[in-house]
């Protein structure tokens, strides 16, 4: 039956948990694309038919002009399921570059078509050169602070650190009251803590 491959396809998206990504199915992708060109066979065949017979294809209504619809929208519906399968995975991994940052873990990689890696690629150099172009740091803060600076508590020995405009030591369990941009890279490697009283 016509369309039952390509709604596999949007089944699998659809039972996928948010923001996940189960791995690319090429199999059926290639089914779906195989079943579009036999239909777009079937439909220039029938129309090439009509026209050797000398009939209007506008306005002329017979078995070959419904055929030919029937694999018309055939056809559109796969395209449509394909477009809209790749486009869902594209915006996962869109958000992986935000969740994950440039380097995919190897588990994901897995799970990508080689496209998909590419796309990926090209997704992140386009953040990294806005980033360097507007210096501005995207990847930090995904979610607006309320307050540009924190209080943090310095759990290993880091020393002296320059920090913008001045210069301060970060000893173990020393607090300290500092700009979030700052701190969040102390923060994400484990060497502070935010200091939450």
């Amino acid at each position: 039956m016509y369309g039952r491959r390509a709604t596999q396809l949007l089944e699998e998206i659809d039972s996928s948990e948010a923001g996940q990504l189960a791995p690319f199915n090429s199999d059926v992708f290639d089914q779906v694309i195989r079943e579009c060109n036999e239909h777009n066979s079937q439909f220039q065949s029938l129309i090439r038919k009509m026209v050797e017979q000398n009939l209007d294809i506008e306005t002329t209504r017979n078995e070959d002009h419904y055929g030919a619809a029937i694999h018309h929208l055939s056809l559109l519906r796969n395209k449509r399921c394909l477009m809209a399968y790749m486009y869902n995975r594209a915006e996962v991994i869109q958000s992986f570059r935000w969740k994950v940052g440039p380097v995919l873990p190897h588990d994901i990689q897995e799970k990508l078509h080689f496209s998909e890696k590419e796309y990926f690629k090209n997704h992140s150099a386009a953040i990294k050169s806005y980033i360097s172009e507007m210096d501005i740091d995207l990847t930090v803060d995904m979610v607006p602070p309320k307050d540009p600076y924190i209080q943090v508590r310095v759990l290993e020995d880091i020393g002296e650190v320059s920090l913008g405009d001045h210069s301060v030591s970060l000893t173990k369990n020393s607090l300290h009251f500092l700009r979030r941009t700052d701190a969040e890279q102390f923060i994400s490697q484990g060497l502070m803590e935010e200091f939450l009283e």
